[in-house]
């Protein structure tokens, strides 16, 4: 982009240099940042059609409030693309996503301007509520405002925040970036010029100057004109729900209009501390007219051509897990009338598109709300129907007690299938799922099952289906080795693992996605492969045999070494009263940062390079004379 197109854009490294704008300035930065946004987000790809819609909410809002002072808590973050140009990060913007470069989400850690960390929706509310009771301890007149979506609205988190934040007096301000209807061209003025009257401090000073008037009057006429008020502002805004929690509503407004959020946001910020709610409506995907049209395919995206209308078409390849799972759930439902597919607002992220189009009455899509997702499930397994919930590893997190207690307690028959397990790369800690075999392995009754390849992730999938209590499936994000899935269905067998390799004193036990990596480690070291398949119930036969018959056993995961499927190794062989030198390769105790999944998991030492190297290093410890071999029996 050349100098002269980004005036302004390129003057501002802080919002305070955006603050020293005049207000007939901004429509000029707003036209800049949205043509910055579309050139850096091709070029590095990432978020874009959020944030496109974004641009004058964020300009407003820096402009209006005094960040970082001021807190800004944006869920989840993917419409904070333009937030992290303005704060600093323009010149590295080509590195979001990247391994050691901007984040994808909102970080404490990368700027004082991200109040807080997310990575799951919802959150928002919350957060901004606790830091608005916090001013109000500090006897400071500091902001709080949560900026959250439509969507994440769907979510059961941000209702409890509304509930509790209209009983208090907090600092706190709520809008709703509403990017999914529109306000017709009749309509949208006479909204914007009611919400600047109504968030105005003559309307505010009036408003409750009558009601404390009228209240000291005869009940009747208080009801009287509480109806009346309630009704006018009902038929030009919905906000009732809102106004009947304790919140001051404005709105809806079009967020787009620089002139006018700027107007409201003023109007509110100086309104005396309560909690206030503002209804803003804006466009995904706005001033790009393909984002616009499909905002969904220009949600996350690589990198592409501007002056091309469409996204680069994927060139055939074999398909990945999530393609897998997808064809599975469709093939199963034409032979199984029973089978139910939920997701949490994930239908095209979890591979449902084709299941949602051709079993539309089998199909539930329940927002952003994972609690109610395996609640719902274990509802529809009680009356004899069998759920399978596509749901991510580090979603699932958010619906623990649900799983404990409302599918594993009552060994109901649902089934998970949990993708992007392990390290997902570009996305971040926040998404990956690196926990999910040591949160469900310690669950009585449930299955927890991961495939080496596309095929084994099929047939598991069946066999899931057809257990008569709870499992999961669990697969990582992207591509397997490359195994085409059998059109015909198999169920293994519950709790028995494959040798893969035949070999002498190490034994390679790898679990799901590191049977690959593993069997290369063995080819070159002369070692025993294991696909385990099953981390519960464990292969406890297979496992004596193994510490049997070989010097050194070692187990690979992609998921946390602490409970997990290696610690369930160790455990039965302590039980057994087995002493043997054991290696337990997994991920690290920290949080993995973003970049390349195949950057990530060399970072972690579990390719090809960090898999050989580990287990070298052990055996040099285990036989100094003999540093690069396995010791055999006897």
């Amino acid at each position: 982009m050349s100098e002269s197109t980004t005036t302004l854009l390129n003057g501002i490294n802080s919002p305070a240099d955006l603050r020293q704008l005049s207000e007939e300035q901004l429509p000029q930065v707003a036209e800049e940042l949205r043509a910055f946004l579309l050139d850096s987000v091709s070029q590095s790809g990432g978020h874009l059609s959020a944030g496109l819609g974004t641009v004058e909410l964020t300009i407003a809002l820096h402009y209006v409030f005094n960040t970082p002072e001021d807190r800004l808590v944006w869920d989840v973050g993917h419409q904070a693309y333009p937030h992290k140009i303005l704060t600093g990060r323009r010149d590295r913007m080509t590195t979001i996503r990247k391994k050691d470069g901007v984040s994808a989400f909102p970080t404490r850690e990368e700027s004082p301007y991200d109040t807080f960390g997310v990575g799951h929706s919802s959150t928002s509310i919350s957060a901004a509520l606790g830091m608005a009771i916090a001013s109000a301890l500090d006897h400071s007149d500091r902001h709080a405002v949560a900026i959250i979506g439509d969507g994440g609205m769907t979510g059961g988190m941000a209702f409890e925040a509304l509930n509790h934040a209209g009983v208090l007096d907090a600092n706190l301000l709520v809008i709703l970036n509403d990017n999914e209807m529109s306000i017709s061209p009749n309509v949208g003025a006479l909204n914007n010029y009611l919400a600047k009257i109504l968030s105005s401090k003559f309307y505010s000073s009036v408003r409750e100057g009558s009601k404390h008037l009228l209240s000291r009057s005869m009940p009747s006429v208080w009801e009287l004109a509480r109806r009346a008020e309630e009704h006018v502002k009902g038929m030009v805004a919905p906000g009732t729900l809102f106004e009947e929690l304790g919140f001051n509503y404005i709105g809806p407004i079009d967020g787009h209009d620089l002139d006018v959020l700027v107007t409201t946001l003023r109007n509110l910020r100086d309104l005396p501390p309560g909690p206030r709610f503002l209804h803003v409506v804006t466009k995904k995907g706005k001033g790009y007219l393909p984002a616009e049209l499909d905002p969904v395919a220009y949600h996350g995206v690589g990198t592409f051509d501007l002056s091309k209308d469409h996204l680069p078409k994927a060139k055939p390849s074999t398909p990945s897990y999530t393609e897998v799972f997808g064809r599975w759930l469709c093939d199963a439902a034409a032979k199984e009338p029973k089978l139910l597919g939920i997701t949490p607002a994930m239908r095209e992220g979890s591979g449902l598109l084709e299941f949602s189009e051709r079993f539309p009455d089998r199909y539930f899509d329940v927002g952003i709300a994972e609690q109610h997702a395996v609640t719902l499930a274990a509802g529809q397994a009680c009356e004899g129907y069998h759920p399978v919930v596509a749901i991510y590893s580090t979603f699932l997190q958010r619906a623990y007690d649900q799983l404990i207690h409302d599918v594993v307690l009552q060994n109901l028959p649902v089934l998970f299938a949990l993708d992007r397990a392990g390290l997902v790369g570009p996305d971040g800690p926040t998404h990956a799922g690196s926990f999910d075999f040591s949160y469900m392995r310690c669950l009585p009754n449930l299955v927890v099952m991961a495939p080496a390849d596309e095929n084994e992730c099929r047939q598991m999938l069946y066999t899931g289906f057809k257990y008569p209590g709870p499992a999961s499936v669990r697969y990582p994000r992207g591509k397997g080795p490359g195994v085409t899935p059998v059109a015909e269905f198999t169920q293994l067998p519950i709790g028995k693992a494959e040798i893969k390799r035949h070999g002498k004193g190490v034994a390679l036990l790898a679990f799901g996605s590191m049977v690959a990596p593993a069997l290369t480690v063995g080819e070159e070291l002369g070692a025993t492969v294991v696909n385990m398949r099953f981390v519960k119930p464990l292969d406890e036969t297979l496992v004596a045999e193994l510490a049997a018959t070989h010097d050194v056993l070692v187990t690979v995961e992609e998921n946390v070494i602490p409970g997990g499927a290696g610690a369930a190794v160790n455990e039965y062989l302590i039980r057994q009263g087995v002493l043997l030198p054991i290696l337990n390769l997994g991920l690290p105790d920290r949080f993995v940062e973003q970049g390349s999944r195949e950057e990530c998991l060399a970072a972690c030492g579990l390719d090809v390079a960090g898999i050989r190297a580990s287990v070298q290093g052990f055996l040099a410890r285990q036989n100094p004379a003999h540093p690069a071999k396995a010791r055999s029996k006897h």
